[in-house]
């Protein structure tokens, strides 16, 4: 990833600047918060990509390192509010805000980093850019309260899992890469090309993370395995092994998501494993990142052509 950023590194400091200068509030909390989640790092892909889109299309504006800061900053408030509705207490290696700081601070700030995005957005002057990001922001939403309202539910199908990753993470994917596009002065048929690269990208991008909750280093990975379980999420590697494992494991699993209980974690990775699950699921997430290279056609060959599909690479070969 530092090679990665590397192509565009004055930029992408540009966009740390942007998202530091961003949280002054005289609100100390406000600050305290919004610093606290900013500054644990994270791998700053979505912004990055957005950069990438932008060199890839003719070069980084000024326009586009401040859209990267807005899809943080929407990125930065989903996480704040996430961690506070699965009571999550870890989040890259270190006590999640909530637990920090508490629930309403966390929620409240999230709200704060959601509004500083679209203050951000109405500097751009541009409206069908603005219209898309806030469609994109609801649908986020919806899927928030889609896997809220899958929780626990052993029934949820594959395309019922799709459909809530889709909403919740891979959207902000596609918005990245659409709206730099879309600020390059791009043809219709380019942007719908980048939007359909982070879609499918941000799709395998989140099946692998589901893969890391049942055999991922929680050292490496900076969270608790397992953590899907306790919040009763039922992802397609638990979808497969419902399906597929032995009547004992079955049952073993659809107990664990409908109680949202993780006692069981060894022997249910065991379970995802032996029944190919976890194979399934990488290979569902190879299928996506095969659609997400192939958007990348409409580019001319480059450096950050070349960039954006390694980041596409590693996301489905990495370890946290």
């Amino acid at each position: 990833m530092q090679d990665i950023r590397a192509s565009v590194a004055p930029q992408f400091e540009q966009v740390n600047h942007l998202i530091i200068e961003q949280l002054h509030s005289d609100v100390p909390m406000v600050e305290n918060i919004g610093h606290y989640i900013v500054d644990a790092g994270g791998k700053r892909l979505r912004p990055l990509l957005v950069l990438l889109t932008g060199a890839a299309l003719g070069g980084c504006t000024a326009e586009q390192v401040k859209f990267a800061a807005v899809i943080e900053f929407i990125h930065t408030a989903t996480l704040l509010h996430d961690d506070v509705v699965d009571i999550s207490s870890l989040r890259r290696g270190r006590p999640t805000a909530n637990a920090e700081f508490g629930n309403a601070p966390s929620v409240l700030v999230g709200d704060f980093l959601y509004t500083r995005a679209f203050q951000l957005m109405v500097q751009l002057d541009n409206m069908d850019l603005l219209r898309h990001m806030a469609d994109t922001t609801n649908t986020i939403a919806e899927g928030e309260v889609l896997q809220l309202t899958r929780a626990g539910d052993a029934n949820t199908t594959e395309d019922q899992y799709l459909d809530v990753i889709e909403r919740k993470t891979a959207i902000l994917f596609a918005a990245g890469c659409f709206g730099a596009a879309t600020l390059a002065g791009e043809s219709p048929d380019t942007c719908e090309a980048m939007r359909v690269f982070g879609l499918n990208l941000g799709i395998a991008f989140q099946m692998i993370d589901d893969v890391l909750d049942y055999e991922g280093d929680p050292a490496t990975m900076g969270k608790n395995v397992g953590d899907d379980l306790t919040e009763g999420k039922p992802t397609l590697p638990l979808i497969h092994t419902l399906q597929h494992g032995t009547a004992d494991e079955q049952a073993m699993v659809r107990r664990a998501i409908t109680e949202k209980r993780a006692d069981q974690i060894e022997a249910i990775v065991a379970a995802t494993a032996r029944c190919g699950a976890l194979k399934y699921t990488r290979e569902r997430a190879r299928r996506y990142h095969d659609q997400a290279l192939a958007a990348l056609g409409v580019l001319a060959a480059g450096t950050s052509r070349d960039a954006m599909a390694e980041i596409a690479d590693l996301a489905i070969h990495r370890d946290r």
